[in-house]
């Protein structure tokens, strides 16, 4: 890791600033190494052009128009390889390609050629008195008309050689503007680089630094060996332990319900046998006293002798129902239970639970030795990484590229000054040309001025005053400093048009489109004998595939420079990251790890010898449908309480006197008896029924079921004594590739931080992008190709101006000589 460090550093020589972004967040579950260290850089390598920014784009689309096509790459190729006009056509494409910059500077050479050409011959003619220089002026009908016209437009064409020139000094002072701020972006680059010299240390300590947290992570599940390693094995191991344990515990519990039930069923049927008894008693008591008093002669009356034999034979229903005195006992079955559990099986499971909960202690202490010698390991790994960090010269490259670049910054301090004293003559000399414009501005706006407000219609052209005479004066004087300049004018034009035209087509535009690119990874093109120039220059082998543009595209997204520059050829990381030369040691040690669990004992013999006796018993034997039977029935055979309703109104029927008080009497008793005998009885057979039932079901299979218990255990108790160690094994390689996982994932965060955050090359694209787009392009070509655009505008706008001013000119100075009105055309 460390060694790859100190390659990125000898490779990029101090040239890149580092814009580090935080790495990703770990999920859950994955070891956090943080956030490696960075500082927040001041450059940024994009320029905001402003209001001025319109200019621009109008110059742009201006340059589409005069070059439509693509960018030539071939040519540009076949110029790069001096081969071009070795084919058959290339200058014909060439020409092609250049047809609107070549058209639009031969009309600019004829503007330098002839306007000079012409001029003189006009101030020859002049003298002459030609061409408008007698001064004699023939008085037409319309010349109103056409004074006014001719003003119109003179006045148009000053106005749009006005925007031109503007338009020209707002790209002149803007150049200089950015001349001037250029020193703080340079400064802002070195102070950066500083930034990045001085922070790659602390970030290459902090990758380094950062193997501890994984294995402080080791050593605290190490350390923690019998909850983590432990608990899998018992989690494993309870898969099929912990059911056979709670299926007994469940037995143990069902003895115990047995044995309620079984005292239950035997105080039931004894209270039962005796309350049916006692019932059956006074039940025979209520018939024979309800009898001797239906026959008293009262029941002989015509009235009443229905009524009583109905009574009469009813008295038959109360009687009892069920019988509990041929049920069969369960003392015999109660006593073996109660034998049963004079042993306590429940205590038997719980210690058996212990037992089981106590394998993490065990595997601490069967693996105490084991883990003193990995953490051993760990420790001498940590101190490897260290020590071979420390033997690299980092800090010396550091120190070179401090040196290397405090020079450098020292070299742009002491020459821009050089370079601000050479951008003030260049805009000196733009401002004189813009000057030159200005003063031909001048002469025409005072000669229109004077000559408008100078200008009387009633005067004869040899009787104008003198503010006219002396408007025309000016017209005639921007004429002739028109001529004077324009030249000038017109040939820094097409040299500026020239030169910034071409730089946009064949710089900036394809350098934004990155075609420009292209042309710089054509193979074998910088160098007949490299195919790829830059992996040449580095690696020293130009057959690696890497080119200008992946390294620039890679560097504008902020990788990492190992992964821009393809590193990997000179120091593959993933051999010096390999898992296992790390984890090798640790994984034989921890595969070395045994552990006996023999010792663990789920139910002993006694326990499980008394679940048998349990399934001996006899409550399987016991008669339950004799029970059943009986419990279904009702305890008497007619519901006394309904008989007692019944016969009391019965009774209201007879004729009030004795007979019935004494029925009424009866009745009373019958509800007496079902509240204090029938009642608890029914409250008995309840009871009964529910013991009964409980008994039934544990019964059931009663054998198979305890001996199903005593096979689950006697399984469990197999799998800890004889194949817990496949068990152990698989957990231990879990818990092994656990350990070992901690270090893929700081090995994965090295190199992830090393492609990705140590030495990000964004800085490359900057710096390249502040050269080209921003130096080169916004600064330098956009204002000059802005300042030829207004300058030739208002270059090419001074031929009709001079052309209007001439002939207004001559309306308003003072003639020597005048004629009557003439609507012949005026010759001159």
């Amino acid at each position: 890791m460390a060694v790859e460090l100190c390659l990125l550093l000898l490779l990029f020589c101090g040239s890149t600033i580092s814009e580090v972004q935080p790495i990703y967040k770990p999920p859950p579950g994955t070891l956090d190494f943080g956030f490696v260290p960075s500082k927040t850089y001041d450059t940024g390598a994009y320029h905001e052009p402003g209001s001025i920014g319109i200019l621009f784009k109008i110059v742009h689309a201006f340059l589409y128009l005069v070059q439509p096509n693509s960018f030539p790459q071939d040519l540009i190729r076949k110029v790069a390889q001096q081969q071009l006009g070795k084919t058959q056509g290339d200058y014909q494409k060439a020409i092609y390609y250049e047809i609107g910059f070549i058209v639009s500077a031969a009309l600019g050479l004829l503007f330098i050629l002839l306007l000079p050409l012409v001029g003189l011959c006009f101030c020859m003619c002049r003298c002459c008195d030609n061409c408008g220089g007698e001064m004699h002026q023939r008085q037409k009908k319309n010349a109103d008309c056409q004074r006014s016209c001719f003003a119109t437009f003179l006045f148009v064409a000053s106005l749009i050689i006005s925007v031109g020139v503007l338009c020209a000094y707002a790209a002149n002072q803007h150049l200089t503007n950015q001349v001037r701020g250029a020193k703080k972006l340079v400064n802002s680059n070195f102070k950066d680089l500083k930034i990045f010299l001085n922070d790659t240390p602390a970030q290459i300590d902090y990758l380094v630094s950062q193997y501890n947290t994984a294995k402080d992570k080791a050593l605290s599940d190490l350390n923690n060996v019998g909850p983590v390693l432990g608990t899998r094995v018992q989690e494993q191991l309870g898969k099929e332990v912990r059911p056979a344990l709670d299926a007994a515990l469940t037995m143990a519990g069902a003895i115990r319900e047995t044995k309620e039930a079984l005292e239950n069923v035997s105080v039931s049927v004894e209270v039962l046998q005796e309350g049916t008894e006692r019932l059956r008693a006074n039940l025979t008591d209520v018939k024979t006293h309800l009898s001797n008093t239906l026959n008293d002669s009262a029941c002989n009356a015509a009235q009443a002798a229905s009524t009583c034999n109905i009574i009469r034979n009813s008295l038959s229903q109360l009687n009892v129902n069920a019988n509990f005195s041929g049920l069969p006992g369960v003392s015999s079955q109660l006593a073996k239970v109660n034998d049963v559990l004079k042993i306590d099986l429940s205590s038997l499971v719980q210690k058996g639970y212990a037992a089981f909960n106590d394998t993490p202690d065990l595997v601490v202490n069967q693996t105490r030795n084991i883990l003193s010698d990995i953490k051993s390991v760990l420790e001498s790994i940590g101190s490897n990484i260290t020590t071979f960090t420390k033997a690299l010269p980092v800090q010396k490259i550091l120190d070179d590229l401090m040196v290397y670049l405090t020079q450098s910054e020292a070299y742009v301090q002491d020459y821009f000054p050089l370079v601000e004293q050479y951008d003030f003559y260049r805009w000196l000399g733009c401002l004189i040309l813009c000057c030159m414009v200005v003063l031909i501005l001048v002469f025409y706006y005072l000669g229109l001025l004077c000559g408008t407000c100078g200008y009387d219609k009633h005067a004869s052209p040899t009787t104008r005053g003198c503010i006219s005479n002396t408007g025309g004066n000016f017209l005639m004087a921007g004429v002739g400093f028109s001529f004077l300049f324009s030249w000038v004018l017109m040939t820094v034009v097409v040299l500026t048009f020239v030169t910034g035209g071409n730089v946009e087509k064949l710089v900036c535009e394809p350098f934004e489109d990155k075609n420009l690119f292209k042309v710089l990874d054509t193979p074998y093109l910088l160098n007949q004998q490299w195919k790829n120039y830059l992996a040449g220059i580095l690696f020293k082998n130009p057959n690696v595939n890497l080119t200008f543009e992946k390294v620039y595209s890679d560097c504008k997204e902020n990788k990492g420079i190992y992964t821009s520059l393809h590193l990997e050829y000179l120091f593959n990381i993933n051999e010096f990251l390999n898992i296992s030369m790390y984890t090798e040691d640790v994984a034989l040690k921890i595969e070395h790890i045994q552990i006996n669990l023999s010792k663990i004992i789920l139910l002993d013999e006694i326990g499980k010898e008394n679940l048998l006796n349990f399934s001996s018993s006899g409550i399987d034997g016991i008669d339950f449908s004799a029970y059943l039977t009986e419990i279904n029935k009702s305890v008497t055979k007619v519901d006394l309480l309904s008989f007692a309703n019944d016969l009391e109104a019965r009774a209201d029927q007879l004729p009030k006197g004795a007979l019935e008080n004494a029925l009424k009497g009866h009745a009373n008793s019958i509800r007496m008896i079902h509240n204090q005998q029938v009642v608890p009885l029914e409250q008995a057979m309840s009871t009964l029924n529910q013991s009964v039932r409980l008994l039934k079901k544990t019964s059931s299979e009663l054998m198979v079921k305890v001996k199903n218990v005593i096979s689950a255990v006697n399984a469990a108790q197999f799998l800890i004594n004889n194949n817990a160690s496949q068990v152990i094994v698989q957990e231990t390689k879990k818990y092994m590739d656990t350990i070992v996982g901690y270090f893929e994932q700081y090995t994965e965060w090295v190199k992830e931080s090393i492609a990705m955050e140590v030495a990000a090359c964004k800085p490359i694209a900057n710096v390249i992008d502040t050269a080209v787009d921003i130096f080169l392009c916004s600064y330098i070509t956009d204002s000059v190709n802005t300042f030829w655009f207004g300058l030739g505008g208002s270059s090419m706008f001074l031929i009709p101006a001079i052309i209007f001013a001439v002939k207004l000119s001559k309306y308003y100075r003072r003639m020597d000589t005048e004629d009557v009105y003439d609507d012949s055309v005026e010759q001159w």
